[in-house]
């Protein structure tokens, strides 16, 4: 036991409490004899690499080239993204993909290249390989976008999983985004990432790292233009970073450079090239289209571990009505269930929660359940015993039910990598709807196991299915809650159809769009924290999960009133806007910051409410096209290096920047304009770009300034909608989008455009409708004149 270790074990005690704390002593000794006894010891490690080149075999989309000690296939699919497998690894089976794989592209052709080596054509990109193995990325004008060197393995000569390594080059100038939830970026500095999910046993900041959502997935901006990369591959590995050095000179010792380094599993690849909006859209088709939550879980959310009783919840929704501040949910945490255990309510402290549910709904507020996956391991448990009924949790080398320290006290874990315990999970959320909850919260799903020392998670040795191909915990860990986010989904959408499922994950991999969103997990309160909120959304999104936000407050401690407020007014320009805190952490109710912070926050809930429909529309817009309600500036101009650089604002959508202030005492900003004219929506200052500019930025409100041609739609007093279009610049047009409201159910709404331009000196709107449809009819308000 080292230092860290010593420090974990502190940490577990004074965190879960004494009891806890030794059962936690008792699990990691546990977990760590299993892993002595259950994992193969790699001994001597012999290294490889592909060889020469000896020929290659054409196939439809591209093909397989052979070396002498690998072999290479190559595939460009009808959309445009292209496959490249080594060693016999083909794109399924894969966690991220959603449905079948892809078709490929008939039109790529593989076909031979100078030096003995291959190339693919294909209409968006050129795949070269060198006789060695390389492999170059090239737009169809020939520039470099990615340099793959020849990979690198190491096999344990007694046979098992080879680790391997890839290196890449890309342009000097080129930022590094996404990776899944981290902290530091939303560009990622030179440095070693870790791609394993892990809760960070305590609030996380800035510099903590890996937290509860990682991805292999890279997105990389470069004037030469953008591209996608995802190393297909759930094993726990790191990415090593380092930007390259712009100004000083060319070629490879100049060039940006990533190294993916995995214990084990496949070598294989996607990438996508293109303007980011296409990248995104493409990645959509592959890993599923984000699931689009219910209307209300675009509102206002109130979540507080420690509510503590019924009582305490309708004083706080009375608190929210009798200050005139708009609520739509309340999320109930662990100390509303029976001893901590899911699928539980404490009857004392609330004895009629169906009639908290219903009246709480009378008000327009849902309830929100917290679920975790650990299950109590005591006999009579009715969870525990139904999961044994059925085999149910995840086991060891010698074929016994794994046991961890988590909230309930000594617990087994469900193996969601089988189909039928998903099955058996999702028919649970039966008991939580009968409860009238609206929507599900999942936490503690990395998986979390208390530890004294060691890895707070399942020993690496533990057996999972893995979809009946059978692997252990090295493989399934980082998948555990995608699988999880997927079997309540899908149990939810059997239970209760006619309604849209609301669902987030605090951890997940490629793909969890499919069945949600997640949020930042525990953020430490501080200016870092509130800075990290933003880093996480905005990466998560361009790695294709749009839906996310932070615990408003930060989580644990006390946040000054300033601070709150700030945090507040970035998160109501969040997907996810939600309050949260500790058990012993401050209140996050507005009102218990002073007078001055509930004046600001009324006006800040009273404009989400009047961007509902705006919201509803980028949900929408993200299902078919992938991409993500809040975007970094360089969205729409990724050559423009000062947007790729900056970090302090965003995009909501096509029409809003907000530019939130993040730093004690600020007020006045300076923020990094995109081409085009924009408006302060407050004050209808008018500043064109790209350039920078300083804006007012009073403790009322953060700069949110709206483009010039926009067309967004917007609750009015009376609940309508109507169209708010901004003038374009002279001589310039614009548009937007509007989704219909068809409720909460799975009715697909048509998404009509809208037209702005000037005619005889005035701004006109118009739709942009097909002939034979019915042009909607919407109130038009022009600001801007």
């Amino acid at each position: 036991m080292d230092g860290r270790d010593l420090v974990r074990l502190a940490k577990a005690v004074s965190s879960v409490g004494s009891a806890q704390g030794l059962r936690a002593v008792r699990a990691s000794w546990r977990h760590r004899r299993a892993d002595a006894a259950g994992l193969p010891r790699r001994g001597v490690e012999r290294a490889r690499v592909p060889g020469s080149v000896v020929d290659a075999t054409p196939e439809p989309g591209g093909g397989l080239v052979r070396f002498t000690r690998s072999r290479l296939r190559i595939t460009v699919t009808a959309s445009g993204a292209v496959f490249w497998g080594w060693d016999g690894a083909e794109p399924e089976p894969s966690y991220a993909l959603a449905g079948i794989c892809p078709e490929a592209d008939p039109r790529a052709v593989l076909e031979p290249d100078k030096d003995d080596g291959w190339r693919v054509v294909s209409e968006r990109m050129t795949v070269v390989v060198s006789r060695h193995g390389a492999l170059e990325v090239r737009t169809p004008g020939g520039v470099l976008l990615r340099r793959e060197l020849p990979p690198r393995w190491w096999e344990p000569e007694g046979g098992g999983e080879a680790r391997w390594a890839q290196r890449s080059e890309v342009a000097a100038d080129a930022r590094f985004f996404g990776l899944g939830g981290r902290a530091s970026g939303p560009r990622l500095r030179n440095g070693t990432y870790r791609l394993w999910n892990t809760d960070p046993g305590g609030s996380f900041g800035r510099h903590d790292d890996p937290l509860s959502l990682t991805m292999p997935v890279q997105m990389v901006v470069a004037d030469a233009g953008t591209h996608l990369v995802f190393h297909d591959n759930t094993w726990d590995g790191t990415v090593a970073l380092r930007e390259g050095c712009e100004g000083e000179g060319s070629g490879h010792d100049c060039a940006g450079t990533s190294e993916v380094r995995m214990d084990g599993g496949p070598l294989r690849s996607w990438v996508v090239v293109g303007a980011p909006a296409r990248v995104l859209s493409v990645w959509t088709r592959l890993t599923g289209a984000p699931a689009v939550p219910p209307g209300w879980a675009l509102g206002h959310q109130h979540a507080r571990w420690g509510f503590g009783s019924e009582q305490e919840v309708r004083r706080v929704v009375a608190g929210y009505k009798e200050r005139d501040l708009p609520l739509d949910a309340v999320h109930l945490d662990i100390d509303h269930f029976a001893a901590r255990q899911a699928f539980t309510v404490d009857r004392e402290r609330f004895p009629s929660l169906p009639r908290l549910a219903e009246d709480l709904r009378g008000e327009g507020v849902r309830l929100v359940s917290i679920v975790d996956p650990a299950v109590k391991a005591q006999r009579g448990n009715a969870l525990y015993d139904g999961g044994r009924a059925i085999d149910a949790f995840v086991r060891d080398a010698a074929n016994r039910p794994v046991r961890g320290v988590v909230w309930p006290g000594e617990s087994v874990f469900p193996d969601f990598t089988a189909e039928r315990v998903r099955k058996w999970w999702g028919g649970l959320y039966e008991e939580r709807l009968a409860q009238g909850f609206s929507g599900f919260w999942h936490d503690m799903n990395e998986p979390v196991s208390f530890a004294a020392f060691g890895e707070p998670t399942l020993p690496r040795s533990a057996r999972h299915a893995v979809e009946g191909r059978g692997g252990d915990h090295r493989e399934a860990h980082n998948v555990y809650g995608l699988c999880m986010a997927r079997a309540g989904y899908e149990g939810l959408r059997e239970l209760q159809p006619q309604e849209r499922p609301f669902l987030f994950s605090r951890s997940g991999w490629v793909g969890l769009q499919r069945y949600g969103g997640t949020w930042s997990g525990d953020v430490a309160t501080g200016w870092e924290g509130l800075r990290s909120s933003l880093s996480l959304v905005l990466g998560l999104g361009l790695c294709g999960v749009p839906y996310s936000g932070p615990d408003v407050g930060g989580f644990d401690g006390e946040p000054s009133p300033e601070l709150f407020l700030r945090w507040f007014q970035l998160g109501a320009h969040m997907p996810l806007f939600r309050t949260h805190s500790a058990l012993r952490a401050g209140r996050r109710e507005p009102w218990t910051f002073g007078a001055e912070v509930l004046d600001h926050a009324r006006v800040v809930l009273r404009e989400r409410r009047r961007l509902h429909p705006y919201l509803m529309t980028l949900a929408h817009l993200a299902r078919r096209t992938g991409a993500p309600y809040v975007r970094p500036l360089w969205w729409g101009a990724p050559e423009d290096r000062a947007l790729r650089d900056c970090e302090d604002a965003f995009l909501l959508g096509d029409c809003l920047l907000v530019a939130p202030v993040l730093d004690r005492g600020v007020k006045r900003r300076a923020v990094q304009l995109p081409p085009g004219r924009w408006y302060d929506t407050v004050t209808g200052a008018v500043f064109d770009g790209p350039g920078q500019v300083a804006v007012d930025a009073p403790l009322s409100r953060i700069p949110v300034l709206a483009r010039g041609g926009a067309v967004l739609p917007v609750r009015d007093r009376d609940g309508g909608v109507v169209l708010e279009a901004w003038a374009p610049a002279p001589g310039r047009t614009g548009g937007g989008h509007v989704a219909r409201d068809v409720g909460d159910g799975w009715e697909e709404p048509r998404i009509d455009r809208f037209r702005v331009r000037w005619n005889e000196g005035r701004v006109v709107v118009e739709w942009d409708g097909e002939d034979g449809d019915v042009e909607p009819s919407y109130p038009v308000r022009v600001r801007g004149l």
